[in-house]
């Protein structure tokens, strides 16, 4: 009996215990030094910094390369067109997407206009890499899993994209400043709301000149521009929308510590080189290096600059021009100078400068998209030519703009205006290979031992994982858009 007595003792103390303990259990579990929210000014520097880095990441890799700025001469696959996966832009959009929607719904919570409106301008550029990217994405019911359980969300149209984007950044501009909290954490801009209204209304710019083709974007395009009050653009390299990295660890520029035989698999490619030899452009002493062979003897007189064609095969590419010591590489301030003080005010995170918007309204005069005509459109693009050239901390040499080739001339405006375009987006890889698939201008021609019949690409093919996780909803879009190649067009480029 007294067993008996011990054992439902026992039973009762145990019962007891787990009752207290199970309601309790939430407060147990629960660590009290551990957040269980995100401030919006602790999610936007790492969100920022995320997508300038995966921007650079897939330039240097592939779009430098296929703007023909870059070529390689070792491990050429990516120069023939040999293109696999190229996931970086994909997975640190939707990544990174889950941290701005906490920054929306918490700004939309609190009525933080400023915050809000700067959540959806990065939306919107972020948005925008994903879709010049693969062209149809998830968009409409991405980031929903945990909101909404869709976990499988559709492909939306790139046209409705586009409508998206463009919707958002109007929105960003009209709320941007009509509440008074102060922006943390924006390594962009340090908070100034004007700079990021600036930004939102030259993004529109670009964005309504890239679907330009599709549809008639000049009546958008003047509203903005004949309302500065309303619709401030960027005025100046001051409103440059850059991420300006460290000269100490851990946020330095990317290729900064990069093995130096890796960063050497890459030269100047000759089509940018010729072209910038021929306009006598200092840019290029920036852009590139001397050859090596030339490089490192004490008289500068002899130095020579040699670039050379893009998708060679793996041999020729090696012994072009009698071997590595005779091709240029890329300029130090994109690699071990890019912590020096000039380095750090050139190789940056670029999202958006002044050279490209004035480039964007010199082609809008031109084509009567804005108001001007070639008066207005010589005076846009002489002002990005400037531009470009103070980026880099240089002065526009004299002469530059009046000689042949660079002299606005109104026959041949949307070849200049294309062309110094594509050599101010040096190291903005991606942007420059958008824009180029929307112009053809200049006239690459394909590598030289190219892999898909002399098509240059004009898309990456979706990652691999979409195909198991994703099925149906990948299977509509391909089916829409045509075949999941690196060679099908996107919407815009249709």
């Amino acid at each position: 009996m007294k067993v008996i007595i011990k054992k439902l003792t026992v039973l009762v103390f145990v019962l007891t215990a787990f009752s207290a303990c199970t309601n309790r259990f939430e407060e147990i579990n629960t660590n009290p030094n551990a957040p269980i929210s995100v401030t919006s000014s602790l999610l936007l520097p790492q969100i920022i910094r995320d997508m300038v880095n995966a921007t650079l990441g897939e330039a240097w890799g592939i779009g430098n390369i296929v703007i023909q700025h870059t070529a390689k001469n070792q491990f050429v696959n990516e120069d023939r067109y040999l293109w696999g996966e190229l996931n970086s832009i994909w997975n640190n959009v939707y990544s990174n997407m889950r941290d701005l929607k906490i920054v929306l719904d918490q700004s939309e919570a609190s009525n933080q206009r400023n915050y809000k409106g700067i959540a959806l301008i990065l939306k919107s550029w972020m948005f925008s890499l994903a879709t010049d990217c693969y062209g149809d994405i998830p968009y409409s019911e991405a980031i929903r899993g945990k909101s909404d359980g869709i976990n499988f969300p559709k492909y939306d149209t790139q046209e409705s994209i586009y409508a998206g984007i463009l919707a958002d950044l109007a929105e960003a501009n009209s709320i941007l400043g009509t509440t008074g909290e102060i922006v943390a954490g924006d390594p962009i801009f340090n908070g100034d709301v004007t700079k990021w209204k600036k930004l939102a209304n030259s993004l529109r710019l670009r964005y309504l000149m890239r679907i330009s083709n599709k549809r008639n974007v000049a009546a958008d395009m003047a509203s903005i521009v004949n309302n500065p009050n309303a619709n401030p653009i960027m005025t100046g390299n001051s409103d440059n929308a850059n991420y300006t990295y460290l000269s100490n660890a851990p946020d330095q520029f990317p290729l900064f510590t990069t093995r130096i035989g890796s960063f050497n698999e890459f030269r100047a490619s000759k089509t940018l080189m010729d072209v910038l030899t021929g306009f006598n452009d200092p840019r290029r002493n920036i852009f590139f290096r001397p050859t090596p062979a030339t490089e490192l003897t004490p008289d500068t007189s002899d130095d020579q600059y040699v670039g050379i064609p893009n998708g060679l095969g793996d041999v020729e590419a090696l012994q072009f021009n009698g071997g590595p010591q005779n091709q240029s590489r890329i300029g130090a301030l994109f690699y071990e100078a890019a912590n020096s003080s000039l380095g750090l005010s050139i190789a940056k995170g670029v999202i958006m400068n002044y050279s490209e918007l004035q480039f964007i309204l010199a082609e809008a005069a031109k084509k009567g998209l804005i108001a001007g005509g070639d008066a207005q459109a010589k005076t846009y693009y002489e002002n990005g030519i400037n531009a470009s050239f103070a980026y880099y901390g240089l002065s526009t040499p004299a002469g530059y703009l009046a000689q042949t080739g660079v002299a606005y001339n109104p026959a041949n405006a949307l070849v200049q205006i294309g062309t110094q375009k594509w050599i101010s987006f040096f190291f903005q890889g991606l942007e420059a290979w958008f824009d180029w698939r929307r112009t053809n201008i200049p006239a690459l021609r394909p590598a030289a031992t190219n892999q898909t019949n002399g098509i240059i690409p004009t898309r990456f093919i979706y990652p691999l994982s979409e195909q198991s996780l994703n099925t149906q909803n990948r299977v509509e879009a391909v089916t829409r858009q045509g075949a999941d190649a690196i060679t099908t067009k996107v919407w815009w480029n249709k």
